[in-house]
């Protein structure tokens, strides 16, 4: 049962390190999930944190740094030595111990995989480190059970039992033939109720769902959302199978993927966070505000152009009614910008570009005429306000305003995504500065044509 981290439990937690009482901590902690240990740790100071570490089992401290925040078990790793660090990597999985290790600095990963007493396991780290960390490489591990598709099944469950042994969850069994190739994977409803001389080739699944090993990491987890799978497989260039990914690493990257949209859409240009220094955080904002900022200006000059107007009792009321043009324009622009970004996220959308802007366009004009009708009904209800031309004139512009706002929030992902550019960036800030100076440029050229200033 997972354990509430309260204020008192961290306080309890720091008196019994100040005291050294190791016994009475080791009594604490007994029953506390590791991943809540984590969560504990991030709220220790440094000091408190190495001597927890250092007290409790490699095998729990293992997986307690591994689900550290990464800034977190960066001063961690700082403290402890290159043994260490390398008995807590032998407690894990090679795509954990392979992520931790890429953490560190060229020297110190040396002597940590020097370290490390089980031999194959080091190994298999060094050549997990070799790939991108957002490639299927990057993210599988090495430990699976397989089985040669020339074998029975009677040979096949003592194998899996042996293998077994070093996996921590067996998600599925692979079968691949005498050179290693994936040929398929095995049912365990099949095994229990075949013949234990029956041929594994006999009662193999061979339509099994696998990734290149140099797939992309969402590409990876669009293949297993899209298919419901707790784990797949990854093969090289030539089919031989060098890992799986499971289910969890496929959460994190798409808990990644999200943070980076949701970041970029608001404007921000690196990957950053709250307790980040302020340096990094008006590094990473300042350049899209930069970009509003010139985008004012934009539509200052624009406005600059109709000064003429503001004097005419006429038409000067127009000026007051800038600012609700702006913001359906932005707020159109955005609307229409999230929802194909979110489907080029998911691979879900589908026809040619002609008919999502058609289908747009006609959501917009639906949009834009409610929209106009409740100014114009305003503009009965206030006629001190705007007269009925006025109303009109604002009516007109909007539903103008937000087809083309809604073009643009659609046209620029979908470009951009062609082009091979996070379509992400296209939302926020980008989107909402450009349809702000069409939208005012659009209200005030319409407004000249009906009104005839």
């Amino acid at each position: 049962m997972p354990v509430e981290i309260t204020k008192q439990f961290i306080e309890d937690l720091q008196q019994l390190i100040g005291e050294k009482n190791n016994d009475s901590l080791l009594v604490l902690l007994e029953e506390v999930h590791y991943a809540d240990i984590a969560e504990v740790i991030e709220e220790l100071y440094t000091e408190e944190a190495i001597y927890l570490i250092r007290l409790l089992e490699s095998d729990v401290t293992s997986e307690v740094i591994a689900e550290l925040d990464e800034d977190v078990r960066e001063k961690i790793l700082r403290e402890l030595s290159s043994k260490e660090i390398a008995e807590e990597i032998d407690e894990l999985d090679t795509d954990d111990a392979a992520d931790i290790i890429s953490e560190l600095s060229e020297n110190q990963k040396e002597e940590v995989i020097s370290h490390l007493e089980d031999i194959e396991h080091a190994k298999e780290i060094v050549e997990l480190l070799r790939y991108d960390e957002d490639t299927a490489g990057g993210l599988m591990a090495k430990e699976l059970v397989k089985v040669n598709e020339n074998w029975n099944v009677l040979t096949c469950v003592k194998e899996m039992r042996s293998q077994a042994e070093e996996v921590t969850r067996v998600h599925s069994i692979y079968v691949v033939d005498d050179n290693n190739k994936l040929k398929g994977r095995l049912s365990l409803k099949d095994l229990l109720t075949t013949s234990t001389k029956t041929a594994i080739k006999d009662v193999l699944i061979k339509n099994v769902d696998a990734v290149n090993v140099n797939e992309k990491a969402e590409d990876v987890a669009r293949i297993m959302q899209k298919y419901d799978l707790e784990a797949i497989p990854v093969v090289d260039e030539i089919g031989h199978l060098v890992g799986r990914i499971t289910i969890d690493d496929i959460v994190d990257v798409i808990k990644e993927e999200a943070e980076k949209d949701y970041q970029m859409a608001a404007g921000l240009v690196d990957d950053v966070e709250a307790d980040d220094s302020i340096f990094e955080l008006t590094k990473a904002r300042l350049p899209w505000l930069v970009l509003g900022l010139f985008g004012g200006l934009g539509s200052v000059f624009i406005m600059e152009g109709y000064e003429n107007i503001m004097s005419d009792p006429r038409y000067g009321k127009l000026f007051f009614f800038t600012p609700l043009i702006a913001a359906m324009a932005g707020n159109v622009g955005v609307q229409s910008s999230a929802i194909v970004v979110q489907g080029l996220a998911n691979d879900i959308i589908k026809g040619s570009l002609l008919s999502r802007l058609f289908k747009e366009v006609s959501l917009s004009l639906i949009s834009g005429t409610v929209l106009g009708l409740l100014v114009m009904l305003f503009g009965v209800i206030m006629p001190s306000m705007m007269d009925t031309l006025l109303s009109f004139t604002v009516a007109i512009s909007m539903l103008c305003v937000i087809i083309v706002a809604a073009l643009i929030g659609t046209f620029v992902p979908i470009i951009l995504d062609k082009r091979g550019i996070d379509p992400a960036i296209a939302t926020g800030p980008f989107i909402t500065t450009s349809n702000d100076i069409f939208g005012i440029f659009l209200f005030f050229y319409i407004a000249k044509l009906i009104l005839g200033f």
